[in-house]
């Protein structure tokens, strides 16, 4: 049997404290603001995201967007479709959306033309994690989220990390009956 393990990016403090200076970085927004999460994956980093900066005595509208692009898969399909839309009005109002992974930046730059297009004011994004390969992408780029990027967590959430560790619990059990 393979000896597999995983390694830990940043531990429960690591990411705690991780948010914690994004809130400090993103101390623009305020009460003016609306915070987008996009769904599904972001909402425990929003939660966290939106408890520090209300720690800071601001308290922007929160809302999200189901944005689908990977459905079931671990590689997008190219195509990014609105599941729900947000539900309160951005006009005239400045929004910051939340994402769970970076990848192409093909999500957040769709989030970004619809909520412009909806009347936000302007836009930032932030992102838990960035696949390794997502800073030399031609979508990211064009999309103007480089500086955006630079915020992201860069680790795993509690949820995928669980959910790695179960697929690799069943890779392991299935190569070592197959070994038999």
């Amino acid at each position: 049997m393979a000896d597999a393990r995983l390694r830990v990016l940043l531990d429960e403090a690591g990411i705690a404290a991780r948010v914690e200076l994004l809130a400090d970085k993103l101390s623009e927004v305020d009460d003016g603001w609306t915070v987008v999460a996009l769904l599904q994956g972001a909402i425990p980093f929003a939660a966290d995201l939106m408890r520090a900066i209300e720690k800071r005595g601001k308290h922007p509208i929160y809302d999200s967007l189901w944005l689908e692009s990977y459905r079931d898969e671990r590689e997008s399909s190219g195509k990014v479709v609105v599941r729900a839309d947000i539900s309160r009005s951005v006009e005239g109002r400045p929004a910051l959306i939340v994402d769970d992974v970076f990848d192409s930046g093909r999500t957040i730059a769709y989030a970004r033309a619809h909520l412009m297009a909806k009347g936000a004011t302007r836009t930032l994004a932030c992102a838990f994690v960035r696949k390794p390969l997502a800073m030399g992408s031609r979508s990211m780029r064009s999309a103007g989220t480089r500086q955006a990027i630079s915020w992201s967590a860069t680790a795993w959430t509690m949820q995928a990390a669980i959910a790695a560790c179960r697929l690799l619990r069943r890779s392991i059990k299935a190569g070592a009956r197959s070994s038999d």
